[in-house]
């Protein structure tokens, strides 16, 4: 399977997973429209408030209505642009008065294809992984991915909520230490692609190899699914660890801010 393909399968995957992740969110403004998905939540924070191009047709006047919402709200937005892909937005983007931000690609969207046999990456000796499937497991992942991310907990419980439990090709975890939540992991499926989201580790639980396994227990079980491409999107501090685990990059974001929600006492 060459890059081309990877890449469209990791931004299906993205697409899906960030429209899910903002429609628990209460008042939140999911659309659709045009070739652009809008996933605006009102949590200060660009990652949860984005306009995306979702494919090849998106049209001009549907990212310029998306921004446009997104200004309207208040949200701290970002424009996400496949960086090669999307460059056909660039003019747009300075029409609509955005700058780039960072100056460089910010996310790495990664690809794992085809997928390891089952057991690449074990759990150390005295740590669980657990699928989630009641309210006291959601509030153990909630407990560590916000721990480990060093965000405000309430953030999180808007997002991931006791619902998710019941939809289709969606799966939550809690990786356990001496019945201690300490790290975090959450799957979604979209086709032949299983997704890898929220790896989270509590700070004084690193360096253990529980990202690693967290992550590889998402893959063997996407793969027992059916999956045969394995996604996610990668941190500075995480790319290292999945580079080791055989993902590879196919794609870079690239965002697209207003200026004034760059000034250090904007809150917008």
């Amino acid at each position: 399977m060459d890059d081309a393909m990877l890449a469209r399968l990791e931004h299906e995957n993205m697409v899906e997973a960030d429209v899910l992740a903002a429609s628990q969110v209460p008042d939140a403004r999911v659309e659709r429209t045009g070739g652009v998905a809008l996933v605006l939540t009102g949590l200060p924070m660009r990652l949860f408030n984005q306009v995306i191009v979702e494919d090849e047709g998106a049209s001009a006047d549907a990212i310029a209505a998306g921004v446009a919402v997104a200004r309207d709200r208040g949200d701290r937005f970002v424009v996400n642009l496949r960086a090669g892909t999307d460059d056909r937005h660039l003019g747009l983007m300075d029409s609509l008065g955005l700058v780039p931000f960072p100056d460089n690609p910010w996310m790495p969207g990664m690809a794992l294809h085809p997928l390891p046999p089952p057991g690449t990456a074990l759990p150390a000796v005295g740590h669980e992984i657990s699928w989630v499937d009641d309210a006291a497991g959601i509030a153990d992942h909630v407990s560590a991915a916000a721990n480990g991310f060093g965000m405000p907990r309430e953030w999180l419980q808007s997002i991931i909520s006791e619902d998710l439990i019941e939809v289709p090709g969606l799966a939550v975890y809690v990786g356990y230490t001496d019945g201690q939540p300490v790290s975090a992991g959450l799957a979604i499926r979209t086709g032949r692609t299983i997704g890898v989201y929220n790896i989270a580790t509590i700070e004084s639980a690193r360096r253990q190899g529980h990202g690693a396994a967290m992550t590889m227990r998402i893959v063997d079980d996407g793969a027992a699914a059916g999956c045969d491409v394995a996604i996610l999107q990668a941190s500075d501090m995480g790319q290292p660890i999945y580079e080791r685990l055989g993902f590879r990059t196919v794609v870079r974001y690239m965002g697209y801010v207003d200026p004034v929600s760059l000034e250090p006492s904007s809150t917008a």
